[in-house]
């Protein structure tokens, strides 16, 4: 199994993200090779599962080109998220 790294993600769309983040192999060029597990979106203070309203995956797959930037969060949204994931 792949190692999750908990990050930080702001998409090119400006949504701002909290998940765990594993990079899997993609077999053709252009398919999604990020797997976000637990994704949250970052709302002020607040993190609001995102796509929740929409499916009940929670490991959703995204293109490392979507991606703006990756940054380690701050211990207070570490804090929020291991609560919300237990």
């Amino acid at each position: 199994m792949e190692e999750t790294t908990l990050m930080v993600a702001v998409l090119n769309n400006k949504t701002v993200l909290i998940s765990e983040i594993e990079e899997v192999p993609a077999s053709i060029p252009g398919e999604p090779d990020c797997k976000f597990v637990n994704p949250f979106e970052i709302k002020g203070d607040t993190l609001v599962p995102w796509l929740y309203d929409y499916t009940d995956e929670r490991n959703v797959l995204i293109s490392s080109d979507r991606i703006l930037t990756l940054v380690e969060p701050k211990k207070t949204f570490i804090d929020k998220y291991k609560d919300l994931t237990k």
